[in-house]
């Protein structure tokens, strides 16, 4: 993240092509947005792993403590907004003698 004239690139693609979806778009935007810094900053992220969805909400972050570095003052305005906050959700893991984690074998009773 540097001063700049607010242009967003994910992976040396541009923003509108990696994220064709404006609801994710809108998430990642949303810490420039509530501190009133959409327009001043260029961000150049790089994601790999999980899903889309996953890969949004990690910029996400990554953004608001970029901007916490650059502004410490800027943490109650992001923290008000859930935008400090990671997401503690992990895939759990497979059991054994299960096909899965949850999934079951086929119990039968004769």
């Amino acid at each position: 993240m540097r001063p700049g004239s607010g242009e967003i690139k994910v992976n040396r693609r541009s923003f509108d092509d990696y994220f064709p979806s404006a609801a994710l778009r809108g998430e990642i935007k949303q810490p420039l947005t509530v501190t009133e810094a959409a327009d001043k900053f260029d961000v150049a992220a790089s994601a790999f792993g999980g899903g889309i969805h996953g890969q949004a909400g990690a910029i996400r972050l990554g953004i608001a403590r970029a901007l916490l570095v650059f502004n410490p003052e800027l943490r109650s305005v992001l923290r008000q907004h859930g935008l400090v906050t990671r997401d503690p959700r992990a895939k759990e893991r497979k059991k054994y003698g299960q096909k899965g984690a949850r999934k079951r074998f086929q119990f039968s009773k004769r």
